[in-house]
């Protein structure tokens, strides 16, 4: 087990529960789907497990350390292992960056005695893993199209080598086509970097490619949860049927 996460919760407005009571646990190479419908919470559990926001309680162990309590260089030691694709390619590039500075901006943070010969190597060598050029280095993103600003994306998230990639709904915002040559991309990357994904979307035959496990999220809670091919053919709880019967085939 790599990840576990107990008991999480958040709240904003009024008291309002985003994430209510959402525990899982994580095995080293599989991929988790989590899926459900906007505004169910999957975004916000998903920022938790990055620490991008607090829990208001719970617990997540990562290789059995409290990351909750990590702080200082134990917290970047851990958080360097759990990286996240974002769901919009250009809205998470910075429009003034040249791609270079964009993919290398986390070694320079966490791997600062690189010398600019290493890092730059690292950069290429990423590059060319999702798929992308060696000119790409010196232009910007708006030179780009959706999917390979997504690919950009990725090999950020896979600069610094991380165990776990989160991705949040890193498909939705491309065109049909484009999104089935990044799951498969991000299938490939699996095999050869040895990631574990949690896998974020609301479309189940999206999941449906992906996932080993797969957790039906709703109102903030998983109300299903367990082998892909089982939940995906027979779910037990209605949500998870209804979301089921509005997709007209499911490959499992």
């Amino acid at each position: 087990m790599i990840l576990e996460a107990r008991n999480l919760r958040k709240s904003f407005v009024r008291g309002t529960a985003v994430v209510d009571g959402v525990s899982f646990t994580l095995e080293r190479g599989e991929t988790l789907g989590i899926v459900g419908e906007s505004g169910c919470g999957k975004t916000t559990l998903a920022r938790m497990l990055m620490r991008l926001i607090e829990p208001d309680s719970g617990e997540i162990d990562f290789h059995g350390q409290n990351f909750l309590a990590a702080r200082g260089s134990k917290l970047r030691g851990l958080r360097r292992g759990i990286q996240m694709v974002f769901q919009d390619p250009a809205g998470s590039l910075d429009p003034r960056m040249r791609v270079g500075a964009i993919v290398g901006e986390p070694l320079a943070i966490h791997e600062p005695r690189l010398s600019r010969a290493e890092r730059r190597a690292r950069i290429l060598e990423t590059l060319a893993a999702v798929g992308m050029e060696a000119d790409a280095l010196r232009r910007y993103p708006h030179e780009f199209s959706g999917g390979q600003k997504q690919r950009i994306g990725i090999a950020r998230a896979l600069i610094l080598r991380p165990e776990i990639v989160i991705g949040d709904e890193p498909v939705s915002a491309l065109d049909v086509s484009v999104g089935a040559q990044i799951l498969e991309l991000l299938t490939r990357l699996q095999r050869e970097f040895n990631l574990t994904y949690i896998f974020i979307s609301h479309s189940l035959p999206v999941v449906a490619q992906l996932a080993n496990r797969v957790a039906v999220m709703r109102a903030g809670r998983f109300v299903e949860f367990g082998p892909a091919a089982e939940v995906l053919s027979r779910p037990a709880d209605p949500y998870a049927r209804d979301l089921l019967a509005a997709v007209p085939e499911i490959p499992v």
